[in-house]
């Protein structure tokens, strides 16, 4: 069994992936925070379901990805009954006109948040945190071609979008 402080620590390092994950699903900083916040506590109170010798990574995210459908499934239930909440502001990225990379950047994230959701997923698990198209089959419980078409797709349509 790992020990208490080594499972902290690594969870810890994490967190800069997890949250820019949950900013991949959510489309929005403070859902994102909520997102990885909930994610944390989920996988210290879990902690002794993870199995030395798996990846702590894939583990979590699988926590978080599930913890986004659940939200989301929870949003879509909400929104037949309620009126929809005004928008209270906009999330603009604000960039020096001199920073070419920052806009390339910026562009970028702007597509990828117009992505369908399940070609987001791939393409943040694949192309931005570099997990194999094994792990992210075994991440998101599909089969590795549907995976596979879901990158091409999603990679098509960014390219499409920020006119690369």
């Amino acid at each position: 069994m790992v020990s208490s402080d080594r499972f902290d620590g690594e969870l810890l390092a994490l967190l800069p992936r997890l949250r820019r994950f949950a900013h991949t699903l959510s489309r929005s900083p403070v859902d994102a925070d909520d997102l990885t916040q909930a994610t944390i506590e989920r996988a210290l109170r879990s902690r002794t379901q993870w199995q030395v010798g798996t990846r702590l990574d894939s583990w979590t995210y699988r926590i978080m990805r599930n913890l986004w459908i659940d939200t989301a499934r929870a949003r879509t239930r909400r929104e037949k009954v309620e009126a929809p909440e005004e928008e209270a502001e906009l999330h603009a990225v604000r960039v020096d006109n001199g920073m070419d990379a920052a806009v390339d950047l910026s562009r970028m994230m702007a597509a990828m948040e117009r992505l369908p959701d399940e070609q987001r997923e791939v393409v943040a698990l694949i192309l931005i945190e570099g997990f194999g198209y094994r792990e992210a089959a075994e991440m998101l419980d599909l089969p590795i071609g549907t995976v596979s078409s879901r990158l091409v797709r999603g990679r098509t349509a960014l390219l499409g979008m920020v006119g690369t």
